[in-house]
């Protein structure tokens, strides 16, 4: 059996921003774990999953793609006769 110092003997070395747990270390660290704490654990994998997946830059909008959908009338800038009495 793993003490924690083995665990997280790796996590005191590390600097970088990349995962530092081997996947046994992070499987042993979730067997430990009560059944209402793995159900978290679980939550918030799919979380990070999630905003991962939303962190993705969408594609580059194209220019020009509605042209022609729209209309505007010839007096679009003429007063609105509901409005008469206020001007």
């Amino acid at each position: 059996m793993y003490s924690w110092l083995d665990i997280f003997g790796s996590l005191r070395n590390f600097e970088n921003k990349e995962c530092a747990m081997s996947d046994l270390q992070l499987q042993i660290l979730l067997n430990s774990l009560p059944a209402d704490l793995k159900k978290e654990a679980i939550d918030f994998i799919e979380f990070l999953k999630e905003k991962s997946r939303r962190s993705t830059k969408p594609a580059k909008r194209q220019a020009g793609l509605a042209k022609g959908m729209i209309e505007m009338k010839p007096d679009f800038d003429e007063p609105l006769d509901d409005l008469k009495d206020y001007m």
